[in-house]
C-alpha cells in the first residue's frame, strides 16, 4: 500500500491533531529506520497505521479483545493500551494489511514486548520522540535516538513507568518485562 492511500485510509479514523501527531511519527519512524537499518517501507507503514483504532469506542474494543482471544489482562489495565492491539486487527481485516512485522509494531507500541523486533523499537520510538511531542524527559530519549536505539527504548520506558507511578497509575506487566529484557540483553552484551 502507498503512503498516500494509506494516509487517506487513517485520516477517516482519527482527529485532525492525531492526525499531526501521525505526520511526525511517520517521519521519525522513516529517520530510525533509516539510521538503524530496518525496513523504511515497513516502518512508514506500521507508523501510519499506529493509532488507526485510537478513537474506536471503548465497548468496540472491549469486544474485539474478548472475542479475538487477545490478552485478558488488558481489559483490567488502561484502556489507552487498547487502541495498539485493537489497531492491529482491525488494520488487518480493514485496511489488508497482513505484514506480521507491521502487524506486531503497531500492537505493541505502547507497552511494548519481550523481544522486540527492530522494527517494533523503531515504532515504539517514533511515537514517543515525534516532534510534535513536548514533555519533560523527551529530548533527551529524542538525543539517545540518535545514538542507541536500545538505550532509547529504555529511557522511553523508564520515563513511562516513573509517568505512570507518579499518577499513581497500574503498570501493564509487559511494560516492566519489556524493560527489564532490554536490561538484560544489554547487560550480556558487555
Amino acid at each position: 500500500m502507498n503512503r498516500e492511500r494509506a494516509l487517506a485510509l487513517v485520516k477517516e479514523q482519527i482527529t485532525e491533531r492525531r492526525y499531526i501527531h501521525t505526520l511526525g511519527v511517520m517521519e521519525s519512524a522513516i529517520e530510525l529506520a533509516e539510521l538503524y537499518g530496518a525496513d523504511t517501507k515497513k516502518a512508514e507503514l506500521a507508523a501510519i497505521f499506529h493509532d488507526y483504532a485510537k478513537f474506536r469506542p471503548k465497548e468496540e474494543m472491549e469486544q474485539i479483545i474478548i472475542a479475538e482471544k487477545m490478552a485478558p489482562d488488558l481489559l483490567r489495565y488502561n484502556m489507552e493500551l487498547w487502541h495498539a492491539p485493537v489497531g492491529a486487527y482491525l488494520v488487518k481485516k480493514e485496511a489488508g494489511i497482513t505484514d506480521a512485522e507491521i502487524l506486531d509494531a503497531i500492537a505493541y507500541h505502547t507497552s511494548g514486548r519481550v523481544g522486540m523486533s527492530l522494527l517494533d523499537k523503531v515504532i515504539y520510538l517514533a511515537d514517543y520522540i515525534e516532534p510534535g511531542r513536548s514533555f519533560p524527559g523527551v529530548e533527551e530519549v529524542r538525543q539517545t535516538a540518535k545514538q542507541n536505539l536500545d538505550h532509547a527504548v529504555i529511557q522511553a520506558l523508564r520515563n513511562t513507568v516513573a509517568f505512570l507511578m507518579k499518577r499513581n497509575q497500574a503498570i501493564y506487566p509487559d511494560t516492566f518485562n519489556t524493560y527489564n529484557d532490554l536490561i538484560m540483553n544489554l547487560k550480556e552484551k558487555m
